[in-house]
């Protein structure tokens, strides 16, 4: 198959099917993994004491969507991968949407926040724009979106996996267009060196 000419399907179908076919190993190897900061990030906007209704964007097997069920919150997982929604489901205990990002069928205003954790990345740049909106249209009124991606430029094939890596500007620019306004950002992992620090980490917010 000639990866330059590859359909959004053929994108979406390659994608999933490498995270299909490693659910088990995924899990091992990020079950663990400290997200606090990013944890801390996404929910310092919101008062303190909200139970909020939150989507989990690209929840994978369902750690952060477990995590914040724990605080009393009331969260929504979504992903893609079939294997995933499964994993998430019985993990959890709670709602899990099996849809692709690329023809996502979510309600209106249905959610104060979305947690989109190492799973933006995924979406092509060319529809990067109708997703964002999107999301924005699920948001409530001051819903805050938080996104962790590898930073980078360009975009293409790692192995089985699509990705759309982007600098903080580029970014900047795709949340201004979908009606988003910047709050904060940060690199990731914190107290290394920049050049130690692939991902970043964005907040945003839906203007009321």
């Amino acid at each position: 198959m000639d990866r330059k000419t590859n359909t959004l399907q053929e994108i979406e179908t390659i994608t999933l099917g490498h995270y299909n076919q490693n659910a088990a190993d995924f899990w091992r190897g990020t079950q663990d993994h400290d997200v606090s900061q990013n944890y801390a990030a996404f929910l310092a906007p919101f008062p303190e004491d909200s139970k909020l209704d939150i989507l989990d964007l690209g929840c994978g097997p369902g750690r952060d969507v477990y995590y914040f069920k724990t605080l009393g919150h009331r969260p929504v997982g979504l992903d893609g991968s079939e294997v995933f929604c499964r994993m998430a489901q019985a993990y959890t205990g709670c709602r899990i949407l099996q849809q692709n990002f690329l023809s996502l069928d979510l309600p209106y205003q249905a959610f104060d926040g979305i947690f989109a954790n190492a799973a933006l990345f995924h979406v092509p740049s060319r529809e990067l724009p109708r997703v964002l909106n999107q999301l924005y249209a699920t948001l409530r009124p001051n819903g805050i979106l938080f996104m962790s991606n590898p930073r980078g430029n360009g975009e293409g094939w790692s192995g089985n996996r699509y990705g759309h890596y982007m600098q903080v500007d580029r970014c900047e620019r795709f949340l201004a267009d979908a009606g988003f306004n910047m709050l904060d950002f940060y690199y990731r992992p914190p107290g290394k060196p920049l050049h130690e620090q692939p991902w970043l980490a964005v907040t945003a917010i839906k203007p009321s």
